[in-house]
């Protein structure tokens, strides 16, 4: 028997042989469906019509069909890819074979190993964090400074940027944003309810 998954507009259950393909059973009314080129089916659904990127999905026996439909920018009608040879803050994404670009996180760059962003530093040399960040990490922090309290990951405030801090990983300089509603307090180098930090209480 076919592994069953409850959708808000339907049921599907999953093609016994074939992995890009699935029975869609709606108001009593069973169809096969087929995924966009690039997509499997995985009960998950959560690119395009409960199907999910080829790469994501863990088909087991059953086949599939991944013959290429390609686009100008697109290998698949739906994927992720890198947009350049070079380290990139940005990727680009398919969808119907219209490739859009999509930016990173700030600090973060497109790693194609895990097909999303990641740190920079874990991406050396390919990519230079430095360069990224815009930031150097010292060699040496001084013993009875604020940045000291937190080392071996020494952290440091942005100029201006009242949501961000650098915290530095064995040398390397990673960008990282406060929890949602909390600011960055350059003073104690933590991150703060707003009316705690009084020139960031408006940001």
């Amino acid at each position: 028997m076919s592994p069953l998954f409850l959708y808000g507009n339907g049921q599907t259950y999953a093609h016994p042989e074939l992995c890009d393909q699935f029975f869609l059973c709606t108001n009593g009314t069973l169809t096969v469906e087929t995924c966009e080129n690039g997509l499997l089916f995985d009960g998950k659904g959560a690119v395009h019509n409960h199907c999910n990127y080829h790469w994501a999905v863990e088909c087991g026996e059953r086949k599939a069909d991944l013959t290429p439909y390609s686009t100008p920018g697109c290998e698949y009608q739906f994927g992720i890819y890198p947009d350049s040879q070079e380290c990139s803050t940005s990727y680009v994404k398919c969808a119907f074979g219209i490739p859009e670009q999509e930016p990173c996180t700030p600090g973060l760059v497109y790693d194609e190993r895990i097909h999303g962003c990641n740190w920079p530093d874990l991406l050396q040399p390919f990519c230079n964090p430095e360069a990224v960040i815009g930031f150097k990490c010292p060699t040496k922090v001084p013993s009875h400074s604020q940045a000291a309290k937190f080392w071996p990951f020494p952290r440091f405030p942005v100029p201006g940027d009242c949501h961000r801090l650098i915290t530095c990983v064995e040398g390397q300089p990673r960008l990282i944003a406060c929890g949602e509603g909390k600011v960055f307090d350059d003073q104690s180098l933590t991150c703060e309810d707003p009316e705690l930090v009084p020139h960031c209480g408006h940001a």
